[in-house]
């Protein structure tokens, strides 16, 4: 892609994946992460209601504290998440999922189906080809 489709791509039009500046492999890098899916997830559960960042790190296991922060700056930053600050102190930071998130989740929802539909598919080769590599 040329740096004119890059830039056309920015502005809704169809990018180039196989180009690193692209905006669309941009945009998957981010969104194809497992913490955005759970993220995405569970603010979608939510729908239509907020939710507290305690709360969503309690729903995440294995997140941390760092880790939920970034993606959740990401994902309101590419305008998938709205974030509403309480000014208590502590702030009280609530979120919920944009209609632009909302159709995102559509997607991941059948990428997760597509995942637990073949994860026995996918383990039995996995240990095929463990065994291939043990043997070799």
């Amino acid at each position: 892609m040329t740096t004119q489709g890059a830039r056309t791509a920015g502005r809704g039009g169809r990018g180039d994946l196989f180009d690193p500046r692209c905006p669309t492999r941009q945009l998957l890098d981010r969104i194809g992460t497992k913490w955005t899916s759970m993220a995405v997830k569970t603010l979608a559960d939510a729908a239509p209601d907020e939710v507290r960042f305690a709360e969503l790190r309690r729903r995440m296991p294995g997140v941390s504290q760092k880790m939920l922060s970034v993606t959740l700056r990401n994902l309101t930053r590419d305008g998938l998440v709205s974030r509403r600050v309480e000014p208590t102190v502590p702030p009280r930071v609530f979120y919920r999922l944009t209609g632009l998130g909302l159709s995102l989740e559509v997607a991941l929802a059948g990428l997760r189906t597509w995942a637990e539909e073949h994860m026995t598919e996918i383990n039995r080769a996995g240990e095929a080809a463990d065994r291939e590599v043990d043997e070799g």
